[in-house]
Order: C-alpha cells, then structure tokens, then sequence
C-alpha cells in the first residue's frame, strides 16, 4: 500500500507526546488520516530542505478539526 499524506497544523496528545495529524488518501484513492509523533532522516543527509517542507502546514479539514486535542488512546 502506498499513501500520500500532507501535514496538517493540528495536534493532539498520544501517550503523553504531542502528536501531529496527517491526511491524505491511498493510492486507491480512500481518504484517511494519520497520527505521526516523530520523523527523522539519516545523520549523514543534509536536511535543510526537507526541514523547510517539514514546516509547511495546512488548515485541517472539518472532520480532522473536530478530533478533540486531548485523544486518549
């Protein structure tokens, strides 16, 4: 399965960490969302650029909006 997904500026708190919401939608074309704490890139990668695309965000949809910012799990 391949997904999509672009950051959204919302977040809310797994397990104690602050946890940003992702949509985006498979290959197949079903929409979701996705709940990302961490990314990384290697050590040795210069990431300048990708730290900068990191920062880009967009609004939430309604329906990811509504997800209450304290999501116990």
């Amino acid at each position: 399965m391949k997904i999509t997904l672009e950051s959204t500026t919302k977040f809310v708190w797994l397990n104690g960490v602050p946890t940003r919401i992702w949509e985006g939608t498979t290959d197949s074309g079903i929409a979701l969302h996705a709940y990302i704490a961490r990314v990384a890139v290697r050590e040795d990668k210069d990431c300048t650029q990708f730290d900068a695309e990191l920062r880009e965000c967009r609004l939430p949809s309604p329906e990811v909006a509504a997800i209450p910012a304290r999501l116990v799990l």
